[in-house]
């Protein structure tokens, strides 16, 4: 034993002393103008906004700090954005159905690991992705999570959930070749709803998405009314719920969209024909719109083109939703809907994602509400209101800035010159 004592001191003598812990470094972000909590309207003066080992620890006013400084005394700084409506592995296009067949999921993963770039380095640092196939979307959330892969935090639904013959289920192929490309997330009847939706959840979905009614891009002449029987809705919502997740719904028609928020459903994408009704039941229900007015406006081109490459099944039904988007909004916004920010980016191009701003003006928001929508309510509807959506010590630092005011002009959010997310910059 005295021999092993000796050579265990020798060893000692002889490595290197362990360094000792280093403080996180401090970054000092020197802000002109800050709108630090979106839902006040507040704009501050020169303030600093201390960041440290990835959270805002401190707000102060004037320009104070030394070392590690980044001097936006000549920007206006905003919490990073929020879009609740993307599909970050792909774009869509009338090449849609051959790259179906051809992509796998680990194709989708990598045109997403570009598109998660362009989306971070546009301003928005969370997205929440409603529909991409599980092992594509699941695996770049985890890779981003884990600092392997550049982009926003993603929160994941997977596979959208559809009932069978649905706008989910495979249209326009043969029956061996849609048989192969069916997704997971097909179910009938209530039973085997609920079914679906827990395995959902247990490959690591986030929330659950369904597609209530018709789609547009479903290559199909079905239109645009409900698909899901309501009893089915119903065993969806309740199911989720129970399992901690909330709930979307893809919906254009009244009557479904009416027929999901009856059934606990907390947000509807699109809301193309609400109504009377819906509004009363959104308020009742304290439930979410998210417009995709973005996704509107581009379908609304497709549909006017004969020669995009779309069939004729899709763009009449583009032409059915898109021109009707912004009024609805206006109805909703009227009528004391809250709203938040979503794109459906995918169908427009991603990067773009800030002139849903400007169409959110269009429907008579003013440029202050159009930020609330991409800030403290897109963080309220997606359930990390604690996390973000503010710039405030304790959160997460994500931050962005514009030159020019915003709030006077909301295009201005269009070019943002510079981004940080979890303390780090990735545009300066």
């Amino acid at each position: 034993m005295k021999g092993w004592t000796i050579l265990a001191a020798a060893l000692a003598w002889l490595m290197p002393a362990a360094a000792p812990a280093q403080e996180p470094q401090t970054t000092y972000i020197h802000a002109g103008r800050l709108l630090a909590d979106p839902a006040t309207g507040r704009v501050l003066t020169n303030h600093t906004i201390a960041v440290r080992g990835g959270r805002i620890v401190e707000l102060r006013d004037g320009f104070v700090g030394e070392g590690d400084v980044v001097d936006l005394s000549d920007s206006f700084v905003l919490p990073g954005l929020i879009d609740s409506h993307v599909h970050i592995c792909h774009e869509n296009g009338p090449d849609d159905a051959l790259r179906r067949v051809r992509q796998t999921p680990a194709d989708l993963a990598i045109d997403g690991v570009h598109y998660a770039r362009i989306t971070l380095e546009a301003g928005f640092t969370i997205v929440a992705d409603v529909g991409e196939e599980n092992d594509a979307i699941f695996a770049l959330r985890n890779g981003i999570a884990r600092g392997r892969i550049v982009g926003p935090r993603i929160l994941a639904a997977g596979n959208a959930l559809s009932p069978h013959g649905g706008p989910g289920d495979p249209a326009g192929y043969r029956d061996d070749v849609g048989h192969v490309l069916r997704r997971p997330s097909l179910c009938s009847g209530a039973d085997d709803c609920r079914r679906v939706t827990r395995e959902t959840i247990h490959r690591g979905a986030d929330l659950i998405k369904i597609v209530a009614t018709g789609s547009v891009l479903s290559d199909t002449a079905q239109g645009l009314g409900q698909v899901f029987t309501d009893e089915e809705m119903r065993a969806i919502v309740e199911t989720a719920h129970a399992l901690g997740r909330r709930v979307t719904a893809h919906g254009h028609e009244a009557g479904a969209i009416n027929a999901f928020l009856r059934a606990g459903g907390d947000s509807i994408e699109h809301g193309t024909n609400l109504d009377a009704e819906s509004i009363r039941l959104f308020r009742a229900n304290n439930a979410w719109l998210v417009p995709t007015l973005l996704a509107g406006d581009t379908v609304t081109r497709w549909g006017n083109d004969p020669n995009s490459g779309f069939s004729a099944a899709i763009r009449e039904k583009a032409l059915l939703v898109g021109p009707r988007m912004i009024d609805s909004t206006r109805r909703a916004h009227a009528g004391g809907v809250r709203i938040a920010f979503g794109t459906d980016s995918s169908v427009s191009r991603h990067g773009e994602n800030a002139r849903e701003f400007g169409l959110l003006v269009q429907a008579g928001l003013t440029p202050l509400e159009a930020i609330q929508a991409a800030t403290v309510n897109a963080a309220d509807h997606l359930g990390i209101a604690d996390q973000a959506g503010t710039i405030a010590a304790g959160r997460a630092a994500d931050i962005v800035a514009v030159r020019g005011d915003p709030l006077a002009d909301v295009r201005v959010l269009e070019r943002v010159s510079f981004v940080m997310r979890d303390g780090r910059i990735y545009r300066r």
